[in-house]
């Protein structure tokens, strides 16, 4: 079933996901050669508890941190570690959530670790372009496939290709609420877009194959050719006037400035 907000419920969530930009900029200043992701880990969790919220992703299903941190090849739910020291020319997406007054906030974005090869930059790009492009198909009226099918078009014209195994989803009280958001698939089809509708919209995009290889953790997921992969996603709101975007990136471009994507 799909779980339409009220008003005040969607200003609640817009709070957990706003704190959830912020924890994305504080960790983006650590971001750095030399950081280990389990760093990147503690720094997430003191800001998120300090701040008067509990991270979403500890224990969610048994994962055993507060965000994930998938490099390079990793697409998405890569376990903070020790052993993951960043170096230049990395990529890593970052994927955080809060539980605040009872709602979820969830956003991830993929960083640059120094300089990165023109070639993953363009990925990065393009991903992170078809975030928005699907966004702009988030309206009430429409069906939930425009969405993917936007994000699907684009991508592939781009030369890069779209992960099946993995999807966005709806959010609200719960993490992973109904609908399904999936990243292809066609305009037209899906759930009807209704005002008050909150879904997560996540493109994972690969440079390579769309094929992908689930590691023995029984989180990580890579792709099966280990090219590189990117991960950005937006929390938003249908809305009678156009979709609302609830989380937000301004906190870390300020930190990363002309080195945002």
């Amino acid at each position: 079933m799909i779980y339409l907000k009220t008003d005040e419920e969607i200003e609640l969530m817009r709070e957990a996901n706003q704190l959830v930009g912020k924890t994305l900029g504080e960790v983006a200043k650590h971001i750095v050669p030399g950081v280990s992701t389990l760093q990147l880990d503690k720094i997430a969790e003191e800001f998120i508890r300090d701040n008067g919220a509990v991270p979403a992703f500890l224990g969610y299903g048994g994962f055993p941190n507060s965000i994930c941190a998938s490099v390079n090849d990793q697409v998405v739910h890569g376990i903070p570690s020790s052993k993951m020291i960043l170096k230049e020319g990395d990529v890593i997406s970052v994927d955080c959530g809060t539980i605040l007054n009872g709602f979820v906030g969830d956003s991830a974005y993929t960083f640059c670790v120094g300089e990165v090869v023109p070639e993953v930059k363009k990925l990065l790009k393009a991903t992170k372009d078809s975030l928005y492009l699907g966004i702009q198909c988030a309206v009430e009226g429409h069906r939930l496939g425009d969405i993917s099918n936007a994000i699907q078009t684009y991508c592939e014209s781009q030369g890069h290709s779209v992960v099946r195994e993995l999807v966005g989803h709806g959010i609200g009280r719960k993490m992973h609420e109904e609908p399904e958001v999936p990243n292809y698939g066609r305009r037209g089809c899906g759930p009807l877009l209704r005002n008050g509708m909150c879904i997560c919209i996540e493109p994972m995009i690969n440079m390579g194959s769309k094929n992908v290889a689930f590691e023995k953790d029984g989180w990580t997921v890579r792709t099966k050719d280990r090219k590189p992969s990117a991960h950005f996603e937006h929390c938003i709101a249908i809305r009678p006037d156009g979709p609302q975007i609830l989380s937000s990136f301004k906190f870390l471009e300020e930190v990363l400035g002309e080195n945002a994507i």
